[in-house]
């Protein structure tokens, strides 16, 4: 396991509270008694957090609590429950080719100002994994975190003090490519790991991952959406890489990540 040196933080967090995230959540804290690291989970176009908050109770990664968001908006002219990041079609029904993803990273901006204030999470403890749309918002906030970070930094400069740079602990987006093309006076420290379709990400999509994000690890699997639990090659790459850059709490033992699900 990946051990950044911190001060110590809670080893029990408080739940995130729900007069401080404008949207519907489920958390679950780590089933080991031990919150050293928090996987945010955001679902795709047209789906709820009630099965991503299933998929992230079914990893049971070590001292791992995590937290599924619902989308904000619901999706119009629909007869079932289905949710959108941000507007996702124009007046005719069609995708909008250039969507604006303010609605969600305003949201996520104020859901991680909670965590890393009165939950007392460090941000380099925060992971996200996104599916498709959901993956676009998580590595449009990471690199939106990261923005803030430069700028607090440069300000910090030029008052003569010095404020570290904190990126958030690590990014799987799966099907999500980046909204925008990154233009940074840094690349952003947080590891990223892209897992795709053979038909995802073309047209300088991973560039534009690359641009943005100093480590970056490319993974293409065949077939399509979602890793599938009863694949193991899907998801173990996916785990590899968790284990790699989630934190385990010293004095607690020693544990291995596990290459597959429980369901």
């Amino acid at each position: 396991m990946h051990v950044l040196a911190s001060t110590p933080s809670p080893r029990v967090k408080p739940a995130p509270k729900t007069s401080s995230i404008r949207t519907q959540f489920s958390y679950f804290p780590s089933d080991d008694g031990t919150d050293e690291n928090l996987l945010i989970l955001l679902h795709g176009l047209g789906d709820t957090n009630v099965p991503f908050a299933r998929l992230g109770r079914s990893l049971k990664l070590p001292q791992t609590a995590t937290l599924s968001l619902l989308a904000p908006e619901v999706i119009p002219f629909l007869y079932e429950e289905a949710f959108q990041w941000y507007p996702s079609f124009d007046q005719l029904g069609d995708l909008i080719e250039r969507p604006d993803p303010s609605p969600a990273l305003n949201l996520l901006k104020d859901v991680l100002d909670h965590l890393t204030g009165e939950c007392g999470w460090p941000s380099h403890r925060i992971h996200f994994f996104g599916f498709a749309q959901g993956g676009s918002v998580a590595a449009e906030t990471c690199l939106q975190w990261w923005r803030r970070q430069l700028e607090l930094s440069s300000q910090s400069r030029a008052t003569d003090t010095q404020a570290p740079m904190r990126p958030l602990g690590s990014l799987v987006t799966v099907s999500g490519p980046l909204l925008s093309y990154p233009t940074l006076s840094k690349p952003c420290e947080t590891p990223v790991l892209v897992f795709r379709r053979p038909h995802e990400l073309k047209n300088g999509g991973l560039d534009a991952f690359r641009k943005g994000f100093s480590r970056v690890k490319d993974v293409e699997c065949i077939g399509e959406g979602m890793p599938r639990a009863s694949v193991r090659e899907e998801w173990q790459p996916i785990m590899e890489f968790w284990s790699g850059v989630l934190g385990r709490r010293p004095g607690d033992g020693v544990y291995e990540v596990k290459t597959g699900m429980e369901s």
